[in-house]
């Protein structure tokens, strides 16, 4: 394991998928910063034997993020040349051209894209940083995606101390990692994200296959070494879950962290990944050396490094079958996000703690986290898992304020589907989850797999059909058997009070004032009559008689939600005070006695069992 100051060469990044050749590809794209302050790339494509009305278009969105996101939006004219002669360019919907040439002579493309989205999945470009997705820069060149492409990235004039760092074979690059990469098709192109800047680079080994991660925006008191060790674990026990002693289908890694105030997110690729988070999620030289005594958002981290390098297997190669090839222009629909993302979540904590950088008490905190986020949302008894896969392009990134009543997440209640197929297993065989990720792998030989495929899998290892279970959690909205499965491995889910916004069914933003975001079916705030965006200003008390005087109502400006116990008193019915649309509205409102939430804990005196850490 080593760090450096500065990238080692790219060509050291591990070995070529293909082997590098000094043939041009049929096509060959060139990207440069067009300007820095305006946040522009500019794109020159050429294609060497073009079709004599030649297609092009910009996908529409990026694998692993199930959203039409158009990024044809942000793509400024497209010009069209053979020689000094300009072709004509028909654009034909919102993200295809057509192009009128000869088809004797090479065709060049040339246009810019606007990138000012600093996220993991488009485009990115100013003064400190580059970074950008193929789906977002390179127009797709129709008959021709499954021939060799090339890219040549050109070093920044402004920038000289910049560096660049992708998985993509490189093919001639300099010291710095600019130059020219190759990739066999345009699927594997486009899923080679680039990122450029003044990197702090590291590396190490796992299982022999060589790994490195790169961080933009990392302060002063990054502990890089401490994040190299951790992911090597992570990585490490990654490739045993999946092969044991044999080496992994990928013959290299690339990391690659954006460092900002305030984020988190991660997209897998076939290759690396690109991540993001806040720096004070970040190691740091000061902090406890003791894995179980670690910060909050360093595990988040961590648990984020551990799902996306877990995506490598599960998605990148075992995938839903509708996903063997990419519609990069319309929504490619699939029910098993549950698997894909769900199982992914499961495992990405669980991995934590089998490579020693969680404890029991960590590992079960997260659990406990995860079950609290779906029992606490209404949505779970109204849509199953395998709904909402297939409604992903219309509900999961696009959350409002009714999402917890009318949506479950396929990654939480995901996570839970497979801890409860996994202790079913556990309780009922000799197998585990463990053994059924494996044989799928075996089974797809690692490509695209079916529901079916799941089933024969489970009904195998578990001597039994599991159609009932498959029918109930996954495309039904019963509550799960937790809590017995859980006992069974020696887990007790213990009630304890929730927090006072969930006991009244409400999600907040308090400011100087309490604004309502969301208010959650079934619960007081929601049976008073109160709405997201409403303003509670304050609250009324029942009239009380006192000495010697006549009733009198107390009134109470509430600037915070855990102010009403203390006005409250004994009160269990009170007038909430609301502002909505500039009206003041009275809303009589019955207070609950409690609500519990739960904690997951070892049952006293329980034997060691092999869950969690096997």
């Amino acid at each position: 394991m080593t760090t450096r100051a500065r990238p080692a060469p790219a060509a050291r990044t591990g070995r070529a998928r293909e082997p590098a050749q000094a043939t041009p590809a049929p096509v060959h794209y060139d990207v440069r910063a067009a300007s820095l302050h305006g946040h522009r790339f500019a794109v020159q494509i050429t294609i060497d034997r073009p079709a004599a009305v030649q297609r092009v278009s910009l996908p529409a969105w990026i694998p692993g993020s199930y959203l039409i996101r158009e990024f044809a939006r942000h793509l400024q004219p497209l010009q069209a040349t053979q020689g000094r002669t300009a072709c004509a360019c028909v654009q034909i919907d919102k993200a295809s051209w057509d192009i009128e040439c000869d088809p004797r002579r090479p065709l060049v493309l040339r246009y810019e894209v606007y990138a000012f989205d600093n996220s993991v999945r488009t485009a990115w470009l100013d003064a400190e940083r580059g970074f950008f997705n193929g789906t977002s820069l390179l127009l797709r060149v129709h008959g021709h995606e499954r021939q060799p492409h090339e890219l040549t990235v050109h070093p920044v004039r402004q920038r000289r101390d910049w560096q660049l760092a992708t998985a993509m074979a490189p093919v001639a690059v300099d010291a710095q990692g600019f130059g020219r990469y190759r990739a066999a098709d345009y699927d594997e192109l486009v899923d080679h994200p680039v990122e450029m800047g003044t990197l702090w680079s590291g590396t190490f080994t796992a299982a022999g296959v060589p790994h490195r991660f790169v961080v933009a925006g990392a302060p002063a008191a990054f502990d890089g070494e401490r994040l190299l060790r951790d992911t090597q674990k992570i990585c490490e026990t990654a490739i045993r879950f999946w092969h044991g002693a044999r080496r992994p289908p990928h013959d290299r890694y690339l990391f690659m962290l954006n460092v900002v105030h305030e984020g988190y997110g991660g997209l897998e690729h076939h290759a690396s990944t690109a991540l993001i988070c806040g720096r004070a999620d970040l190691p740091r030289h000061d902090a406890p050396a003791d894995a179980a005594r670690v910060g909050d958002g360093y595990v988040t981290l961590l648990g984020l490094i551990s799902h996306e390098y877990f995506h490598t297997w599960n998605v990148k190669r075992l995938r839903p079958a509708e996903f063997e090839r990419y519609d990069y222009q319309s929504e490619n629909y699939t029910r098993l996000l549950w698997f894909f993302e769900g199982f992914t979540s499961y495992y990405d904590d669980l991995l934590l703690r089998r490579a020693g950088l969680l404890d029991d008490a960590g590992y079960l905190k997260l659990l406990t986290k995860t079950a609290n986020q779906v029992l606490q949302a209404p949505g779970r008894q109204v849509q199953s898992v395998a709904q909402a896969s297939f409604d992903a392009w219309l509900r999961y990134y696009r959350p409002d304020e009714n999402t917890p009543n009318s949506t479950v997440s396929y990654y939480t209640k995901g996570a839970l589907v497979a801890l409860c197929f996994d202790l079913t297993l556990r309780h009922e065989t000799e197998h585990t989850l463990d053994d059924a990720m494996r044989a799928l792998w075996r089974r797809c030989r690692g490509g695209p797999m079916t529901e079916g495929d799941f089933a024969a899998v489970m009904a195998e290892l578990g001597g039994r059909s599991f159609a009932r279970e498959i029918a109930d959690w996954v495309h039904g909205t019963a509550e799960l058997p937790l809590k017995a499965l859980l006992e069974s491995q020696g887990v007790k889910a213990l009630e304890e009070p929730s927090q006072l916004a969930q006991t009244l069914g409400l999600r907040v933003a308090e400011n100087g004032g309490i604004t309502l975001k969301v208010v959650l079916d079934g619960g007081p705030a929601a049976e008073a009559g109160m709405a997201a965006g409403d303003e509670w200003l304050g609250v009324e008390l029942p009239a009380a008689r006192t000495k010697g005087s006549a009733t009198h109502t107390a009134g109470w400006r509430l600037t915070r939600l855990d102010e009403l116990p203390l006005f409250a008193g004994k009160a269990r019915r009170v007038v909430a005070l609301v502002a909505r649309d500039k009206r003041l509205l009275r809303l009589p409102m019955v207070l609950p006695e409690k609500s519990t939430t739960w904690r997951l804990a070892p049952k006293n005196g329980s034997d060691a069992h092999p869950w969690p850490g096997r």
